[in-house]
């Protein structure tokens, strides 16, 4: 796959899962791989015993009921599920993880600092900190990962020589990390919500941010090209960036591409309130006004909407990328998950400011959250969790074809121990549940991107030493 940019979202393939017994011949996988799979998540359920096989970075075939490896297969203990989709990163917040725990505050407190460590990158900073970054991110059994990109001139708003050198060095750093990305360049173009034609001119912090206008920023990222592990989308970096008049602008670029569009939605309540205040309209109301919401844009945060926004987003299939770590961190506050669900707004699931990078934690604390709000329990099956964190996610992202465990699927695999201090003792039938709810990134064991083992035993095979990578490419950035 080459293309920049990936089909609409849609509806699941259909399974095609090839069960066959075990004394069937071993396909010719052309060169490729073989991995025997002791538990597997298949079809919403524990499989034990599967044999995968994979050619050209998909998987060919899927064969259950094998009780021993076969010949040359790579043995995958424990209970193995589709690659991980992290839908929402901004890959320099991981520079803040500590940092910004110390006093208290809130979020626009938490911006103050997140602005400082902005200033002080370069395309050869922010590659070196993104590589080691998507490490950290393989070895929690991610596999693609959204990298909500704003971070796009000089300071002071110069573009480079290149103007999209720090595009390309995130692009470059996911492929040395050995998964997936889709780019999701951000128009950034105002400081707030005025009624003023073109918003409120950014601040000289923001101005590394800013094309000018959307048209500007059309501009720039039109350029940018994707390859066999990356692809391109847009975004817009909330309403507050990016004015009314200019919302269209981002929509139609990302609708001629059927590219995946991603916007923060609703995240604090005083954006709401900038919004109704100018234009008599909710942020949902507005981005619907201007053609924004549909199947193919995905809401992050979604958490202060009113009853009426929860109907549009679900009725124009719009997704909700729920970022729980984050949100809980920052005190934005709880977003309607079920109720957005219900509606029809399917959901993903981010790691955002990377205070930590763990999607089973994500998976879980959606649930948990929930119940802490509703003070009842099962909300979501593990079943549908993971499927938040797996196929839905990549779905979101653009990669429709990946997040399956099944033929023509890309081979993207993570498999979780089922025998450690956290995850022993529930039977394997309990994998998914014991995933979801007990498991951490600290049980991840292998990583499989493309067919390829990325990590092995939990250790990368591409950047072997990943804390050493975090703290030099993080010490450099400290002013």
């Amino acid at each position: 796959m080459t293309g920049s940019t990936a089909g609409p979202r849609g509806p699941r393939a259909a399974h095609s899962t090839q069960e066959t017994s075990g004394a069937r011949a071993t396909p010719d996988t052309r060169g490729g791989a073989a991995y025997w799979l002791e538990h597997a998540w298949l079809d919403n359920h524990v499989e034990p015993g599967v044999a995968v096989f994979v050619a050209d970075g998909r998987i060919t075939e899927v064969r259950s009921g094998t009780e021993t490896p076969p010949a040359g297969a790579t043995v995958l203990r424990g209970l193995t599920l589709p690659g991980l989709a992290n839908a929402h990163s901004h890959a320099f917040h991981r520079a803040l993880r500590g940092t910004v725990q110390v006093g208290s505050g809130t979020f626009w407190t938490w911006r103050e600092v997140m602005y400082g460590v902005a200033a002080r990158l370069t395309p050869d900073s922010y590659h070196a900190l993104a590589r080691a970054v998507y490490a950290e991110m393989a070895l929690a059994g991610i596999t693609s990962v959204g990298e909500f990109h704003y971070l796009h001139h000089a300071p002071g708003g110069t573009p480079y020589d290149n103007p999209n050198a720090m595009g390309e060095a995130l692009i470059a750093a996911a492929a040395e990390a050995g998964i997936r990305i889709t780019l999701l360049d951000t128009a950034y173009v105002s400081s707030g919500v005025t009624g003023r034609r073109g918003g409120a001119p950014p601040d000289r912090r923001q101005l590394r941010f800013s094309d000018g206008t959307a048209d500007a920023w059309a501009e720039r990222a039109s350029a940018l090209r994707g390859s066999d592990h990356a692809r391109i989308g847009a975004a817009i970096h909330s309403v507050r960036a990016v004015p009314a008049d200019q919302l269209a602008t981002v929509a139609a670029w990302a609708r001629e591409r059927a590219a995946p569009l991603h916007v923060h939605l609703s995240e604090q309540t005083a954006e709401n309130d900038a919004c109704l205040a100018v234009h008599g309209r909710t942020p949902t109301q507005l981005l619907a006004d201007h053609g924004v919401l549909d199947a193919r844009t995905t809401g992050v945060h979604n958490t202060h909407l009113t009853v009426e926004d929860i109907a549009l987003l679900g009725s124009t299939r719009t997704g909700t990328c729920m970022c729980p770590t984050t949100e809980r961190d920052l005190a934005d506050g709880i977003g309607p998950a079920a109720q957005l669900q219900r509606a029809g707004s399917p959901l993903s699931l981010g790691s955002d400011s990377h205070a930590v990078i763990d999607l089973l934690e994500e998976a879980r604390a959606m649930e948990l959250d929930e119940r802490l709000r509703s003070r009842t329990r099962g909300h979501w099956t593990a079943a549908a969790l993971l499927h938040a964190a797996t196929a839905d996610g990549h779905a979101a992202l653009g990669w429709p074809e990946a997040g399956r465990i099944e033929r023509g699927a890309l081979a993207d695999l993570v498999t979780i121990a089922l025998d450690s201090v956290r995850t022993a003792g529930p039977p394997p039938r309990l994998g998914a549940e014991t995933a979801v709810f007990a498991a951490s990134a600290a049980d991840v064991r292998h990583t499989v991107v493309a067919g390829r083992h990325l990590v092995r035993d939990g250790v990368h095979t591409l950047v072997p030493d990943v804390p050493a990578a975090l703290a030099a490419s993080i010490g450099a950035l400290r002013g």
